[in-house]
Parts: C-alpha cells; sequence; structure tokens
C-alpha cells in the first residue's frame, strides 16, 4: 500500500512538473511578481524545458515503480534475463 501512495506521488508530481511550466500559472507566480529576475529566469523556454524534464523522470520513477509492485506480485512468473546472459 505505502509503494502505490509513492507511485501515486510520482504521477501527480511528474504530471504537474510537466504541465504548469507551459500554463499561465506560470508567468503569474507571486516570486516572479515580485523579483524581476527571477521572472526573466523562469520565462527562459530552456527553463521551462529543464523543469518539464524533471516532470518526465518523475512520470518514468513512477512507471518503473508501478511495474516493480505488479511484478512483485506474480511470484510465479519467471524472471526477466538478457538474453545470453542467463
Amino acid at each position: 500500500m505505502k509503494r502505490l501512495f509513492i507511485v501515486a506521488f510520482f504521477f501527480e508530481f511528474g504530471i504537474a512538473l510537466l504541465v504548469v511550466p507551459w500554463s499561465s500559472f506560470w508567468d503569474r507566480n507571486y516570486f516572479a511578481q515580485a523579483v524581476p529576475l527571477i521572472h526573466t529566469i523562469i520565462r527562459n523556454n530552456f527553463v521551462r524545458g529543464a523543469v518539464s524534464g524533471l516532470g518526465v523522470v518523475n512520470l518514468t520513477s513512477g512507471i518503473v515503480e508501478l511495474i516493480s509492485i505488479l511484478l512483485a506480485r506474480n511470484p510465479g512468473a519467471a524472471p526477466l534475463t538478457l538474453r545470453g546472459h542467463e
């Protein structure tokens, strides 16, 4: 059950990091309006892409964790091996 909460966290956080930098919410940030330097930095598309990249990493981590949970639930399944390294 605890691992499912971790998967849910990875998915939620990943989707948020993937979508929010490209939304209007990102531009109307309190800190961005208070400090012009921060506003200039976060409006840069490279920064938005980097934050979205972190979202992809979180989504990938969630998928990997979910797969490991599903494979662990089936103890009769053969283990995954690389061909030629059995």
